[in-house]
């Protein structure tokens, strides 16, 4: 195989591709062949797609709410309409919103983690399923954290609790429809600064240092003592996308230096 063309004449979709891991892995799809539909809500998106675009690919955006059903169904029929199959999902919504004592949380708080961080997934394998099934076969990539085993954010880890969950009983049910469901924990990663954040709000004094609580944390369980790259993380989240990994199923990849979360 070629791995410099892996996704030739696959049709990917990629959530959150508008920032971050999620641009990083729609842009190194685009170089290796992928179609791709590309979704976010942040107005970053078209930069995206054009970038895309010009290393060759064909693109489709699609500015869509991944925390309802509706939004997910609307992706995946944007996705079957224009190019008429989905092979591959990648699962990049999500993120920590509030970085605090769990007994800090508001109840509000609490449900609008959950539906950042678990929903956008839950929803968006539900919606591609019926047609990776008459296909009789895809690959679906979850990006978790290695933040279930964490300080600051229960409500986050909650999340990724449920999609690693998600990831082994979706994978449990479908093998037998040739449909490969993995998830990649995301260890700590340097990203340039989000241009639209998760929250808006400035941090006070207090929530700075809540924030460097998770810093300190996330450098002391990883063996290595460093946050990871952008493409360290890309490069497992495409290996599991790929025809490469075609014998793994089910299992959720860490890519945190060591820290198995």
């Amino acid at each position: 195989m070629d791995k410099r063309r892996r996704f030739e004449d696959r049709v990917m979709i990629v959530t959150g591709a508008a920032q971050g891991i999620g641009r990083g892995v729609a842009l190194a799809a685009a170089r290796e062949g992928a179609q791709l539909v590309l979704a976010d809500r942040a107005r970053l998106l078209e930069e995206v797609g054009a970038e895309a675009q010009g290393l060759g690919a064909l693109v489709t955006l699609a500015n869509v709410d991944l925390e309802t059903y509706a939004g997910a169904c609307e992706l995946a029929g944007t996705a079957l309409r224009e190019f008429g199959r989905i092979d591959v999902l990648v699962n990049n919504v999500g993120g920590t919103i509030w970085a605090k004592p769990y007994q800090e949380y508001a109840e509000a708080q609490i449900e609008a983690e959950i539906r950042r961080s678990l929903f956008p997934t839950l929803w968006c394998c539900r919606a591609v399923l019926p047609a990776m099934i008459a296909q009789r076969g895809g690959a679906i990539v979850n990006v978790s954290s290695v933040a279930t085993r964490g300080i600051h954010r229960i409500p986050y880890s909650a999340a990724k609790g449920g999609v690693n969950a998600l990831t082994a009983s979706l994978a449990f049910e479908h093998a037998q429809d040739g449909i490969r469901v993995n998830g990649v924990a995301t260890g700590g990663t340097e990203a340039p600064p989000r241009v639209v954040p998760r929250n808006p709000e400035p941090l006070s004094e207090q929530e700075q240092v809540w924030y460097q609580g998770i810093v300190d944390q996330t450098l002391a369980s990883s063996l290595m003592h460093r946050y990871g790259t952008i493409d360290e993380q890309v490069g497992a989240i495409l290996f599991l996308a790929s025809a490469e990994a075609s014998y793994i199923t089910g299992s959720v990849l860490p890519v945190g230096g060591g820290d198995q979360g």
